[in-house]
């Protein structure tokens, strides 16, 4: 699995986490949703993502993106 699919999978088990969470114990983890949006957001402009950057340390395959 190349590092832009794991970074997509953990971006969007966050956001269905904190969203449930959201609906269930407090709306405040919408804070959260917001924080892994905006995220995204700017790694698809600047190219820097933390995550992508751990993986690449741990050996994972880059893909196009990372």
């Amino acid at each position: 699995m190349s590092i832009e699919r794991i970074v997509f999978a953990v971006a969007g088990a966050f956001v269905l986490l904190s969203t449930i969470l959201a609906a269930t114990v407090s709306i405040h983890f919408l804070w959260f949703t917001g924080f892994v949006g905006a995220n995204l957001l700017q790694s698809a402009f600047t190219g820097f993502c933390p995550l992508a950057i751990i993986l690449k340390k741990l050996g994972k395959t880059p893909g196009p993106a990372f």
